[in-house]
């Protein structure tokens, strides 16, 4: 199918249909399509990888946590076409001098070009994730910006070349 000759009608029809087959292969499983883009390509690549962990899709509503390790890390796994990552909640809020519980051993940043390209895989442990992490006031919620401090503290796990 050459999709530079569709109609509009076609294509929109086309991308329906691919949302559709995405979803019966089980790459996507809700309408987040980026974070779960970013949860398949990332379990894939870490499972397909020798000397990185075979992951496994944690069960559906698993707080904090989308993948698990053979060995029982948990892995959070978040994308972003941007600089910023998605929320994370159930943590300490600012402020609060109680000891934070800690929620994953591992967190894993997807990072994607404007097209939903993968251009990034990052790893953080535990504690670069609680040293990086920023309060949204407006959420309330944390989250991750992706600064230069942040990669510095990052396995990259994967980084595409062209």
């Amino acid at each position: 199918m050459d999709i530079e000759k569709l109609d509009t009608a076609e294509l929109i029809d086309a991308y329906s249909r691919i949302i559709i087959q995405l979803k019966k292969r089980e790459i996507i499983r809700t309408k987040n399509l980026l974070g779960d883009l970013a949860e398949f390509l990332v379990i894939d690549h870490f499972t397909k990888t020798p000397n990185l962990p075979n992951l496994q899709s944690a069960p559906a509503g698993t707080k904090n946590v989308d993948a698990i390790s053979r060995q029982g890390e948990r892995y959070s796994i978040k994308a972003t076409s941007g600089n910023l990552t998605g929320s994370f909640w159930g943590l300490n809020p600012p402020g609060n001098p109680s000891p934070e519980p800690q929620k994953f051993e591992y967190l894993i940043v997807a990072c994607f070009d404007d097209n939903f390209k993968l251009k990034k895989i990052l790893q953080a442990n535990w504690l670069a994730f609680l040293e990086n992490k920023s309060w949204n006031k407006t959420m309330e919620c944390w989250k991750i910006t992706i600064t230069k401090k942040f990669v510095d503290s990052c396995q990259i796990i994967y980084e595409r070349t062209d």
